[in-house]
């Protein structure tokens, strides 16, 4: 089980971190990754971080603004957002990935455990 925290309603400008605690049966030992979902809107891949955070990739509209992390120890993924802008309003979820799967962190069938979401607003 996977639970995200850290949502809220923001200005433009804002910054955010998210966090997302991964439950102690939970195994969490290779990629694990941020997607959101705008209202209207399938879900995207927002950033994603391996085992021992090498390599990291982002999305293209993210990259500069948002950060990525984990720690291991506490099983926690963090999500720094910076510079918020309206286009981020959505959802935001964590998942853990699938050990063995192929180069592609973007596909949501390769996530076999997500959490409930956490809401961000982002207000002009």
């Amino acid at each position: 089980q996977l639970v995200e925290s850290g949502g809220a309603s923001v200005e433009v400008g804002s910054s955010l971190t998210l966090s997302c605690t991964a439950s102690e049966s939970t195994p969490v030992g290779s990629v694990m990754g941020w997607f959101r979902q705008a209202p209207g809107k399938g879900r995207e891949f927002v950033a994603g971080i391996s085992w021992i955070s090498r390599p990291i990739r982002y999305a293209d509209f993210v990259k500069g603004r948002f950060t990525i992390s984990r720690d291991n120890a506490q099983k926690k993924l963090f999500l720094q957002m910076s510079n918020l802008i309206p286009e981020d309003t959505a959802v935001y979820y964590c998942g853990a990935r699938k050990p063995g799967t192929g180069p592609n962190w973007s596909f949501q069938s390769e996530y076999y455990v997500w959490g409930q979401g956490t809401r961000v607003t982002v207000s002009p």
